[in-house]
């Protein structure tokens, strides 16, 4: 964001309009914005991906590995106007942050290539914005090395989208390589420079016939959007051009075209043309506020994004959809509550500066607003709001468990645990009651590399990570009748207590059942509870080392003693009597087994299903994949051992974009070879 003397951000001459770079990995975004940054002069000189040297992906983590991790903001200024821009990560393991960017953003420009293997990867990001409604072109990058005609790489992209891809550009071959392109819109020809705008030609009679045949095309698409367009076509009436500029911005803003522009961004072909129609096809902030707010009035703001910075503190990254801040106003949260902003920051890649105001359109950091959190609404004029882009959180498919390489950094790691969740909703956190281990959870290997990356560098903690155990449990299948006594003389009071308990399998899922058919007060009342407690407390691990469910245990006899009998020594016979009579009832071993949902492309269905049935799963069936043209959706009973790295088999062989969605669903009895091996992953014997 630039700055005036003042410390106010300014916007030129129209409200700053925000526009999200989204595309498969790999496709070129960060070029992309490098090469916008160098042509509106915000940076001197242009950088590139592989010497570490470009605004976006500064962070440690994606100089490391080569790929953005996390969104990217800069700013730009073009002929007069202010502009916004978030690099949003392309790998489907860091699409959650995606999600939050399109919460501020008017429009996204969606950068794919010519590569066949990324269209189920575009296919992804495109859906997200059909769904949410957000305006978008598309740029064809790294023209400078495409080896298929424009129209051949439009048919190979068009499956991906479920609106018209629709060019506004031809290019300009010689030699085989593109070297210029030709407005379908302006009817004019331009020839690239290395890194400096492209300069207009004349268009040869080839040329001009190819471009009369691909506005013709073009035209076409907006006509169907359009019966007097379409009335002008079949009478041969060139259209003015006003208009079909008209209709290109409409259709677009309306999600009824996606207009398809292209360039090279590594070598800043194309991106004067895509500024301009920045410049003049980017809708208003007050679209995105309707969006969001549906005719709420009043100043807002929105939360898009939540960092926690080493030595500033937390920070609120928000849209102002109406109003003007302040260092110092106060806020208001959706109940009432109100928060002041400590701080008002402008964002440049891995730079922040203070600022005294921002107005409407402008994308800010708000200084340590504890309360807060992404997707927040807050009002500047003391109403409540609520949002309507209310987004839900990925499901997590991987999962680690965590902690602290030293005890004394418990409380710490609770702490790091706690704002790296906040910062990233697509990781979650969480207590395994049933291991007692605190369990990790993200979008694939990658997500949680850089999530304990950040951990060791931003937060100087020293962790460890294994594969988590698997939630076991066991029952039985037999039946027992045992006497359980617990008798001690050590000088004083003794300890007697002395209990008969009959023990039953339950059908599964019924859990453990407690009940006495005392009579004639052989056990006394008031010493009961205490043999369901020690009952309760022996079946948390039983003879196989797992907690035991699905039985029934009565009490059904017993004897004691008017002075030595005490809650403590019933408790105690309770244990002996469940210890010793569960390896006479048959113990066997009860594994987890979910319901798994596999998203896929089609032409990979088979090789999904012949993971899953190599992970003991039990295909249910598949069946195409509601509203995604081209995928299914397999269906199947998996147990929870084999679901631990899942995704990772899943993505190599779907080209890096199947996912899955799993609940629990039963236990099931686990036995033989399959039961041995999990005892010993588990450090267990069998009784």
């Amino acid at each position: 964001m630039a700055n005036n003397n003042n410390g106010k951000a300014t916007s030129g001459g129209r409200e700053p309009r925000c526009v999200a770079l989204v595309g498969p990995f790999g496709s070129g975004k960060t070029s992309l914005l490098e090469a916008i940054l160098a042509r509106t002069d915000k940076v001197d000189r242009q950088g590139t991906v592989a010497d570490g040297n470009t605004i976006g992906d500064g962070s440690a983590e994606a100089r490391a590995h080569g790929m953005s991790v996390e969104l990217n903001f800069a700013d730009a200024e073009y002929l007069g106007d202010q502009f916004h821009f978030i690099d949003c990560p392309g790998s489907v393991e860091f699409l959650g942050e995606m999600d939050s960017a399109l919460s501020g953003a008017d429009l996204a420009v969606v950068v794919a290539e010519d590569d066949e293997r990324k269209v189920p990867a575009l296919q992804l990001i495109l859906k997200a914005l059909e769904a949410r409604a957000i305006p978008r072109v598309l740029f064809l990058n790294k023209i400078d090395k495409s080896t298929r005609r424009v129209h051949d790489v439009l048919n190979l992209l068009q499956p991906a989208s479920d609106v018209p891809l629709v060019l506004r550009q031809i290019p300009i071959w010689e030699d085989g390589h593109a070297t210029g392109f030709i407005d379908l819109a302006l009817e004019r020809a331009h020839v690239y420079h290395e890194k400096e705008e492209s300069t207009v030609i004349d268009m040869s009679d080839e040329d001009r016939a190819r471009e009369h045949e691909a506005r013709f095309t073009m035209l076409e698409h907006l006509a169907d959007h359009d019966d007097s367009l379409m009335e002008a076509l079949l009478e041969d009436i060139a259209p003015d051009r006003d208009r079909v500029f008209a209709d290109l911005v409409n259709e677009m803003q309306d999600g009824l075209i996606c207009p398809v522009f292209f360039g090279s961004g590594e070598h800043g072909n194309g991106v004067t043309r895509l500024l301009k129609a920045l410049r003049h096809e980017v809708p208003g902030v007050d679209r995105l506020k309707n969006r969001i707010l549906d005719n709420q009035s009043g100043s807002a703001l929105q939360v898009i994004k939540t960092l926690h910075t080493q030595h500033g503190g937390k920070l609120s990254v928000a849209r102002i959809l109406e109003g003007q801040a302040a260092d110092g106003d106060n806020l208001v949260m959706k109940d009432g509550t109100e928060v002041k902003i400590s701080g008002l920051f402008s964002l440049f890649g891995q730079h922040v500066n203070k600022i005294a105001t921002a107005g409407k359109g402008d994308l800010v950091g708000l200084g340590r607003l504890d309360e807060v959190h992404t997707g927040d609404v807050l009002s500047l004029e003391g109403n409540g709001l609520t949002s309507l882009d209310q987004l839900e959180p990925r499901q997590p498919v991987l999962a680690i468990a965590i902690e602290a390489g030293q005890r004394k950094d418990e409380v710490r790691l609770s702490a790091a645990l706690t704002k790296l969740v906040e910062e990233d909703g697509s990781l979650t956190v969480r207590q395994n009651q049933t291991t007692g281990e605190t369990l990790l959870s993200g979008q694939g290997e990658m997500h949680l590399r850089v999530a304990q990356e950040r951990l060791s560098g931003k937060y100087g903690l020293e962790v460890t990570a294994h594969t988590p155990h698997v939630p076991y449990s066991e029952t039985i299948r037999g039946s027992t009748k045992i006497r359980g006594r617990h008798k001690k003389q050590s000088g004083g009071h003794g300890q007697f207590g002395d209990v008969l308990l009959e023990i039953n399998p339950l059908p599964r899922g019924e859990g453990i059942q407690f009940s006495d058919r005392i009579t004639g007060g052989v056990v006394p009342k008031q010493y009961i509870p205490s043999v369901r407690d020690g009952v309760l407390d022996a079946l948390s691990q039983g003879s196989l080392g797992f907690p035991v469910v699905d039985l029934s245990v009565c009490l059904v006899d017993g004897s004691y003693h008017s002075v030595d009998s005490s809650d403590q020594a019933f408790k105690m016979a309770g244990i002996l009597a469940i210890r010793e009579g569960l390896p006479e009832c048959k113990p066997v071993l009860l594994e987890p087994i979910h319901k798994v949902v596999v998203a896929c492309p089609s032409d990979a269905t088979a090789r999904i299903n012949a993971i899953v049935s190599a992970r003991r799963g039990q295909l249910l069936g598949f069946d195409a994949r509601p509203g995604w043209n081209g995928w299914d959706e397999v269906q199947a009973l998996m147990p929870e051992a084999e679901i631990g790295d899942l995704i990772v088999e899943l993505r190599s062989a779907t080209a890096g974009v199947a996912s899955y969605t799993d609940e629990f669903d039963h236990m099931a009895e686990l036995s033989g070879k399959a039961a041995d091996q999990a005892l010993q992953k588990s450090g267990k014997q069998a009784a």
